[in-house]
């Protein structure tokens, strides 16, 4: 193992710390979906963790170790919703305010879950404002603690606390979630190929990997997969994707939306489109699964309900 910024001893430690919180989520196989690729396709169900995605991981263990008395105002995010409502519930579980800048768009249900989790939400407009800049004037104003969504060791480490494999595809922000797994699965199987799947135009972290360089997209929005447009990878996420990742995909949006509806009528799982991309990824056949093992990441379920609908009944 080259010499990265988080180490499998910090996601063991990440993973004691989860252990009494996080929910312990499931692995399914499932005959459909092995049918229909012709290879075994584990899906990792973090779409059932707490808070309905995988974001309460990183979130709680950055948390968890700030220091209420460095940081009386508590903590500050940006998000466009899982993140938000990963860094609302574990900043109340460990007796800390929190304020979550999030876009003026995001879907209602995540604004109303970030709330409901104890998280005060601070609206910005994504085409003309710079929420990092806007949630680090907080911190400093509120004496808080910033807490990245992906490019913090912290918040990697915890992300990678989350299955020997050909494969394991993982949907893609900013790369927390999946640096922190590569990291994780590299020093136990060497030879697994760690795929980044990403919405069709915002596949910068794709473009980093084969540029060697940090990639950013040209649009701020424009795809159902609200979860996964971060603008640029990380620099912690991006050194360790250049050092252990195999490459990335893209889907489309029609792609993640037809992903959406095979995990309702044959899995009986719900996902939000960004959740189901790395499904997408296989039921295209863009990292190949047929005499293959292969884990997919299920990153989130936290699924705008009249979009969703639209999606079921074929609208989208």
């Amino acid at each position: 193992m080259p010499t990265l910024p988080v180490t499998i001893h910090m996601i063991r430690a990440a993973a004691e710390r989860l252990a009494p919180h996080a929910v312990r989520t499931p692995l399914l196989e499932h005959p459909a979906l092995n049918a229909r690729v012709g290879g075994r396709v584990f899906l990792k169900c973090e779409n059932l963790q707490r808070v309905g995605a995988f974001k309460f991981r990183g979130a709680y263990n950055k948390i968890s170790q700030v220091d209420p008395k460095a940081f009386p105002g508590g903590v500050v995010a940006c998000s466009s919703g899982n993140h938000a409502q990963g860094v609302a519930a574990a900043a109340t579980l460990c007796g800390l305010r929190s304020a979550i800048v999030m876009p003026a768009d995001a879907p209602a249900m995540k604004i109303a879950r970030t709330k409901a989790f104890g998280g005060e939400v601070i609206a910005y407009d994504r085409e003309r404002e710079d929420r990092d800049a806007i949630a680090r004037a907080l911190c400093v104003e509120r004496k808080a603690a910033y807490v990245h969504p992906f490019d913090d060791a912290d918040v990697i480490a915890g992300q990678g606390t989350g299955v020997t494999l050909d494969a394991v595809l993982v949907n893609v922000s900013g790369g927390g979630l999946a640096s922190g797994i590569t990291v994780a699965v590299k020093d136990a199987s060497p030879s697994t190929e760690m795929w980044t799947v990403e919405p069709a135009g915002f596949d910068d972290f794709a473009r980093s990997l084969a540029s060697g360089k940090p990639e950013r997209n040209e649009r701020l929005s424009g795809s159902i997969c609200d979860a996964l447009m971060a603008e640029s990878p990380g620099e912690l996420t991006l050194t360790i994707g250049k050092a252990l990742m195999a490459g990335g995909v893209a889907v489309t949006d029609a792609e993640a939306a037809a992903a959406v509806r095979f995990a309702f009528e044959e899995l009986k799982l719900v996902l939000e489109p960004g959740g189901a991309a790395g499904l997408a990824a296989i039921l295209t056949g863009k990292v190949p699964a047929k005499g293959r093992s292969v884990a997919v990441i299920l990153s989130g379920g936290n699924a705008d309900p009249a979009r969703y609908a639209r999606i079921i009944n074929g609208e989208l």
